[in-house]
């Protein structure tokens, strides 16, 4: 009989899957609260740091287990205080996580794969294809690094990042398993006790995994958009030509009917030149979204190389919003933060090793001469 050397990582295990790694060691299920609150309450990954933790099962956990969070590339501060962390996944590829702190709140951006299946037009992440899914504790991995560099103030109540959204790379719905199994460990007691108001999850619009999602928990939703019509969707984010608007947003509404009255969906629109923006684009978006609750978030494009697509005016932007607000929509316009480090809004940085011919393809298209240390993306989706 082989025995295996390899070790547990505890790090993305859930309190129900940290009692039954216990179990199967022969120790009592109790222990499981002690080490996620170690873990992820004070972000320690010494074993030996665990104080209330006897000292014979600190030496099993060293030799049969492990608190591994992903590798850190790189850590830059912008002078607004936003932070950007470039990390490294198992498949060799780099996400990004952008922590934004305002006044007492500090939202946290988190990547869920590596790459984008999606190849939405206006999103240079699709441009480059699709490398992997990210693990459990590659998800989770990203607050506890965040919350971790912030020394002396993670613990408890003063724990720097209090709202998450999964908005950086990737279609967290695609990644559903692992997605939702780190949002748990997001909201729970032992974990990182974010409210479930505070955790969002944001989605171009698979529909079979949103209509599975409710089964699973219950936390916000932010729908991508960016169009009011099938036609134009259909040319931004190709995925609506399977998941048409009306399927798609009945899917929306049957989620958020599970959430109660006081939740609302947010709709997410990215607004291109001479595309989407018009005042005629606004009164197709009220049509559209007459009975839906919700509140819209306008997100001002930021080109990538060889985009197509351009940034619209002030004006034009403002326009647009008075007439949603006219109509009775509360629509903001999205704060640019983190410019100085390139963690604006399409300003993330990635490095994607394509298990597609995609970002090839786009390289190709465009006569980019890009090596292979240097395929680095924008995304367009936070």
């Amino acid at each position: 009989m082989t025995i295996s050397t390899v070790k547990s990582n505890l790090l993305g295990m859930t309190k129900q899957k940290m009692e039954h790694f216990f179990d199967l060691i022969g120790e009592k299920r109790f222990r499981a609260a002690q080490v996620m609150k170690w873990i992820h309450y004070f972000g320690i990954d010494d074993f030996d740091a665990m104080t209330n933790v006897s000292k014979t099962l600190r030496n099993k956990l060293k030799i049969i287990a492990e608190v591994r969070g992903p590798e850190v590339v790189s850590e830059d501060i912008s002078s607004d205080g936003t932070r950007k962390w470039l990390v490294r996944v198992a498949s060799g590829s780099c996400v990004e996580t952008v922590y934004i702190p305002q006044g007492k709140r500090g939202t946290l951006c988190i990547s869920s794969q590596a790459g984008c299946a999606l190849d939405c037009s206006f999103c240079f992440t699709g441009k480059q294809g699709f490398n992997s899914n990210l693990t459990v504790d590659e998800i989770i991995g990203q607050i506890w690094l965040a919350n971790k560099s912030f020394s002396g103030v993670q613990t408890g109540v003063n724990r720097v990042v209090t709202n998450v959204v999964m908005m950086g790379m990737g279609e967290p719905l695609l990644n559903f398993d692992n997605v939702v199994a780190a949002m748990h460990l997001m909201i729970d007691d032992f974990g990182y006790c974010i409210p479930k108001r505070r955790l969002t999850l944001s989605t171009s619009g698979v529909v079979p995994m949103l209509n599975k999602l409710s089964e699973h928990i219950n936390i916000s939703l932010t729908l991508s958009l960016h169009a009011p019509n099938d036609k134009l969707r259909n040319q931004l984010v190709p995925i609506n030509k399977k998941y048409p608007l009306k399927i798609l947003l009945e899917s929306c509404q049957r989620y958020m009917a599970t959430l109660g009255n006081k939740r609302m969906l947010t709709i997410a629109y990215t607004m291109l030149k001479d595309i989407n923006d018009k005042i005629e684009h606004a009164v197709e978006m009220i049509e559209l979204l007459k009975n839906i609750p919700c509140k819209i978030n306008l997100i001002p494009f930021n080109p990538f190389p060889y985009s197509s697509y351009e940034r619209p005016s002030n004006n034009a932007i403002r326009r647009f919003q008075n007439r949603l607000r006219q109509a009775g929509y509360n629509v903001t316009i999205r704060t640019t933060r983190g410019e100085d480090i390139d963690a604006a809004c399409g300003q993330l940085v990635g490095q994607i090793i394509d298990r597609t011919s995609r970002s090839e393809n786009y390289i190709t298209m465009h006569k980019v001469n890009v090596t292979k240390d240097m395929q680095q993306i924008t995304l367009n989706q936070i």
